[in-house]
């Protein structure tokens, strides 16, 4: 998502923001809140609310701080007024229903980031999408590998001939460099996984290869591992020829943070936005707060 856009919603967000009488704590109404995380229908949405209440309530948080039943009257075309539905909801329950959405979703990727980050600063909801962006990715290849390993497995290769494949096509991604090679030059331990250390692009660009590889393997049957392995290569030299057509050299791009230290970051935040969020009260008046 780029920066243009992520303003533009942010700013969305921004003027839907209501705050307690004594300003202490933000809420958002979720009739509000609804169609700028993709929800067409009411009957998701307030499904979507339930689900985060049950979230709230396993992290052994009250309920109530954070979502509040309340009715508003609505004027129907007819010019009669009628009652409805609707909820306050604090920042940390606003998170909670996004963590319950999918985050290859822009809106989703977007409001788990946006209230996750107490500030709201452009530049801190950026390396938060950029997070959820990699992670997205890592898991993605991390799946492709599994049903690689999978389907080699079934064809009479062992683990030890799956690193081989996977070797090699490292090496051709990588313009020569070996994986084990690629670790030195990024500084990676030997014990950890090079993917864990490696740009979302070339995250993306080994799984794009892994991906294909599989398609390859399940449509040709293909046998022993001189055939997966020449197949693999194969895969990953048209990746990085794609890659060259645009100057990219995966094995000149700069390794990123490890994930899993990313991930630690992460959860750390996670566990404190209940209690940055603050609490709703039992009575309110609210005001408008423009972004």
């Amino acid at each position: 998502m780029d920066k243009r856009k992520i303003e533009q919603i942010r700013r969305q967000y921004d003027l839907v923001i209501h705050n307690t009488e004594n300003a202490e704590v933000e809420f958002w109404y979720a009739r509000e809140l609804m169609p700028l995380l993709g929800y067409d229908r009411w009957e998701n949405f307030d499904n979507a609310v339930y689900r985060a209440m049950g979230s709230c309530e396993t992290s052994g948080v009250e309920v109530s701080d954070h979502f509040r039943e309340v009715t508003k009257m609505v004027e129907l075309g007819s010019g009669a007024k009628r009652q409805i539905k609707d909820y306050m909801l604090t920042r940390y329950a606003c998170y909670l229903i996004a963590q319950n959405g999918d985050p290859k979703k822009e809106e989703i990727a977007f409001a788990q980031s946006y209230f996750a980050v107490q500030t709201r600063k452009q530049e801190l909801i950026e390396e938060r999408i950029a997070f959820i962006e990699r992670t997205e990715a890592r898991g993605r290849l991390r799946e492709s590998e599994k049903r690689l390993s999978q389907n080699i497995y079934e064809r009479g290769v062992d683990d030890a001939g799956f690193g081989r494949i996977r070797s090699k096509g490292d090496q051709t991604l990588f313009g020569g460099y070996s994986t084990l090679e690629m670790k030195e030059r990024l500084g990676v331990k030997d014990n950890r996984p090079l993917a864990d250390f490696l740009p979302t692009l070339t995250i993306a660009a080994k799984n794009l290869a892994t991906e294909i590889t599989n398609y390859n393997v399940e449509e040709k049957d293909l046998q022993e591992e001189s055939s997966i392995t020449g197949e693999h290569i194969q895969n990953n030299r048209s990746v990085r020829d794609m890659l060259g057509q645009r100057g990219i050299k995966p094995e000149n791009l700069p390794p990123s943070e490890d994930i899993k230290k990313l991930e630690r970051r992460v959860k750390s935040q996670e566990k404190k936005l209940a209690e940055l969020a603050g609490k709703l009260p039992e009575e309110h008046n609210s005001k408008r707060r423009e972004g």
